[in-house]
């Protein structure tokens, strides 16, 4: 049986390794985040695809076709959510980054021995506030969809 001559080492790194769960549950958080973002994204695209399709084969039909006030502003709401989305992923991207810096940096200040419980820190602080603008921006994304379904009356185009 293998005995480690320093178990110090083992100690130490058993507790650099208890000290990053936490991130690392963070990071799968985020990571079902973005799953949700890009998949309602997706959603949206598909929309704003129907729709100029739809305008498409109506100037085909007739070129002096024009799109009705309806469908200009349903293309406007479904481009402010498409913002909104992109926003709310690259929000969420950079947390996922922030929080995999702070691992790397937990295990990196430790191994070389060095004092990084600054740039931990800040690198923590940065994740939090990144999350918390995915978030406020998902939220805003969330308010456009249900004012249209609260309006959808003004907004269907039968032409």
């Amino acid at each position: 049986m293998f005995i480690p001559e320093d178990s110090s080492v083992i100690t130490t790194v058993s507790s650099l390794i208890q000290l990053s769960v936490a991130p690392v549950f963070l990071l799968a958080g985020v990571a079902g985040l973005l799953n949700v973002f890009t998949n309602r994204l997706t959603r949206i695209i598909d929309k704003l695809e129907s729709l100029d399709d739809y305008v498409h084969q109506k100037e085909l039909k007739d070129p002096s076709y024009h799109p009705s006030d309806a469908v200009c502003t349903r293309r406007k709401n479904l481009l402010k959510r498409m913002q909104n989305t992109n926003l709310a992923i690259f929000f969420a991207t950079a947390t996922g980054l922030m929080v995999a810096l702070v691992i790397i940096s937990v295990f990196s200040s430790s191994l070389m021995s060095y004092h990084a419980e600054t740039f931990i820190s800040v690198l923590f602080v940065l994740a939090m506030f990144f999350l918390i603008m995915s978030l406020l921006v998902f939220l805003r994304e969330i308010s456009f969809t249900i004012s249209y379904i609260k309006d959808k009356k003004e907004h269907i185009f039968i032409e």
